[in-house]
C-alpha cells in the first residue's frame, strides 16, 4: 500500500553526481514531471549553470540535502563512494546504482579489483541499510540522453535488486520516464551482468511495442 501510494505523486529524487549520467537521468526525470535535486562533490553554486540548462524542477544542493530525497541515484566516480555513508540515515531508502568500478578513464579504464563480487554490493556497504537497485548504467550517455520511444517500441533500461518493494519502485521510474524496464534479478548476480564486462553492459535494445 505504501507503494501504491507513493505512485500517486511523483517522488523527488536526489541524484549524487552531476557529469553525463547524473545530467541525462536528471533530464529524464524532469520531462516526466519528478522534482530533482542535484548535487556535486563541490557546491551547489558550481551547477549553475547546469540547473539553467536543465530548466524547471530541477534545483542545485549539496550531496546531503541530494541524499535525503525520496529515492536517491547515485552517479558519482567510484572514488567517491566513502563520501556516502555519514550523508544520511540509509535505512530503508531507495538508492539506484548507477556507478562503475572505474579507477582511472580513457584510454585505459581501468577497473577496481573487487575479488569477485558485484560493485553494487560493494556500493551496499557505503550506503548502509539501503535498498540498493542496479540500474541506469549500461548505455553510454550519448543513447541514454535519446528519446526512449524507437522504431516503435521503446529502449531497454536494466535494473537488478534484492527488495522486491525498492524494485518496483524503480520499474516504475524507469518505465514513467518512457523507458522499457527489464528486471535481472537479485544484486549479486544481475549487477555482474550490467557492470563493465559484463553480458548486457553497452547493449542497447529496443523492445517492441
Amino acid at each position: 500500500m505504501k507503494y501504491q501510494n507513493k505512485r500517486i505523486m511523483k517522488q523527488k529524487i536526489g541524484i549524487i553526481g552531476a557529469g553525463n549520467i547524473g545530467r541525462t537521468v536528471a533530464a529524464h526525470l524532469l520531462k516526466a514531471g519528478y522534482e530533482v535535486v542535484l548535487s556535486n562533490s563541490r557546491n551547489p553554486e558550481t551547477l549553475a549553470d547546469t540547473i539553467e540548462t536543465l530548466g524547471a524542477g530541477a534545483v542545485a544542493a549539496t550531496t546531503k540535502e541530494a541524499a535525503s530525497a525520496d529515492i536517491v541515484l547515485l552517479a558519482l566516480p567510484w572514488a567517491q563512494l566513502s563520501s556516502l555513508k555519514k550523508l544520511t540515515d540509509w535505512n530503508d531508502k531507495t538508492v539506484i546504482d548507477a556507478t562503475n568500478h572505474f579507477i582511472t578513464y580513457a584510454p585505459d579504464f581501468k577497473l577496481a579489483d573487487l575479488n569477485g563480487r558485484a560493485s553494487s554490493e560493494v556500493v551496499a556497504e557505503h550506503v548502509p541499510g539501503a535498498n540498493v537497485v542496479k540500474a541506469f548504467n549500461t548505455l553510454y550517455f550519448k543513447i541514454l540522453q535519446r528519446d526512449p520511444q524507437e522504431a516503435n517500441g521503446r529502449r531497454v533500461l536494466f535494473y537488478s535488486g534484492d527488495d522486491s518493494g525498492a524494485k518496483a519502485e524503480v520499474q516504475h521510474l524507469i518505465d514513467d520516464i518512457g523507458f522499457a524496464p527489464v528486471d535481472l534479478g537479485d544484486l549479486a548476480t544481475g549487477s555482474k551482468l550490467q557492470q563493465p564486462k559484463g553480458a548486457v553492459a553497452t547493449l542497447n535494445l529496443i523492445k517492441a511495442a
